[in-house]
């Protein structure tokens, strides 16, 4: 008997909140560029750029951090999944902070604060409870990260409550390199996954077994480099600091080079997101020290493909092992890694002074490319989302 399609996309997390983060990731921007050009229809306080950054991090990033803990901490941690009602729920907080959002609607920007403050407080209670339910620390660190992410959150909304743009501006930049700190507690563990699948399809071996020193080294330098912003560091001292937590992420990448296996698309995206990450908080840095471009371009090569490329890596592998299919992604989802890819240059390097800028508009260019990579994702798993194995 086919099961009704609420039922199937709230029987584990990913099948509701990765098409959600697909969707509004990949809309947001073409939206934001395309309709409202830049601007948004009801902001009169808050310039719009800061709305952006919002709906970015905490709508699209946050819906693939919300799918994918529901999905992978009870496979960590042998506890039962969530479905039905719960997962709904969550999801309606994650959509009505979205609404606000969309029109750049000042007046409703703590209410919309709020909801995204609980969904996230949510999550934490949700790791502890796994971790205590089995007497487990493989969560406690997402728990500590997204705790911090939640506190960052509500300053920075409580910043747009008040008036006050730029502490909201960087409230939010600390929340998208929080973000980075996740990503790489996420590359560390599905890094070793996909790698000893590719190495040994049969599962009885485990040939890649990283550096135990160097697993969480990208989070840890991340962690230290934010603890010197938010403690007003010198420019210079800080710019050090992010340097260092880029050359981290390009140790992840150097840990892709397992011979021929290399080639496989399931590697070269992990790799590729790393190295977006790392070359991003390196640019960052440079910035910091006199470089001759802003810290605004680098951030999006850290965020927009760092973040970008990991959670289409994260939809596109995840949603093959919790679908009941092998590795061996198709030519779709290849196109899609590439897309993203090509977006995140088109809006980058010509803003740093690396590449010429193209004639036309760049920015609606690389908005174009960026919703037509989530967009062939979700075509290609969209069909295999919406039924349940056996």
């Amino acid at each position: 008997m086919t099961q009704p399609l609420h039922r199937i996309l709230s029987d584990e997390g990913f099948r509701l909140f990765f098409p959600l983060a697909a969707l509004y990731a990949g809309g947001w921007p073409l939206i934001w560029v395309w309709l409202w050009g830049f601007d948004l229809p009801f902001a009169r306080d808050l310039p719009p750029g800061v709305w952006h950054a919002t709906e970015m991090i905490f709508g699209g990033w946050g819906a693939a951090l919300i799918g994918f803990l529901t999905t992978a901490v009870p496979e960590w941690t042998d506890t039962p999944r969530l479905r039905g009602r719960v997962l709904w729920g969550g999801a309606a907080l994650w959509g009505a902070a979205r609404v606000p959002g969309l029109l750049g609607a000042d007046a409703l920007a703590g209410i919309a604060g709020l909801c995204d403050l609980v969904w996230l407080v949510w999550l934490v209670l949700y790791l502890l409870r796994a971790a205590w339910q089995r007497r487990s620390t493989k969560v406690l660190p997402f728990a500590g990260w997204i705790g911090m992410l939640a506190l960052c959150c509500a300053l920075a909304r409580i910043a747009m409550v008040t008036d006050a743009p730029e502490a909201a501006s960087f409230w939010l930049r600390i929340s998208g390199q929080m973000f980075l700190g996740l990503l790489g507690l996420v590359l560390a563990r599905v890094t070793v996954q996909v790698t000893n699948a590719i190495l040994d399809p049969s599962g009885e071996t485990t040939p890649y077994r990283p550096h135990p020193g160097r697993v969480n080294l990208a989070p840890g330098l991340v962690a230290l480099a934010l603890a010197g912003d938010v403690a007003g560091l010198s420019p210079a001292a800080g710019g050090f600091l992010w340097i260092a937590a880029g050359a981290a992420f390009m140790d992840r990448v150097a840990e892709g080079f397992i011979g021929r296996e290399a080639l496989r698309a399931e590697i070269l995206v992990l790799m590729a997101s790393a190295a977006f990450a790392g070359a991003g908080l390196i640019g960052f840095g440079a910035a910091r020290l006199g470089a001759a471009w802003g810290e605004t371009a680098p951030l999006h090569l850290a965020l927009m493909g760092g973040l970008g490329l990991g959670v289409l890596a994260v939809l596109a592998i995840a949603g093959r092992f919790h679908t009941g299919q092998d590795l061996g992604l198709n030519g779709m989802t290849r196109g899609a890694f590439l897309l993203a890819g090509m977006a995140v240059l088109l809006r980058v390097l010509p803003e740093m002074g690396l590449a010429p800028w193209p004639p036309g508009p760049i920015h609606g260019l690389a908005a174009l490319c960026w919703m037509l990579a989530f967009g062939l994702w979700l075509a290609d798993y969209g069909p295999s989302l919406r039924r349940l194995p056996g």
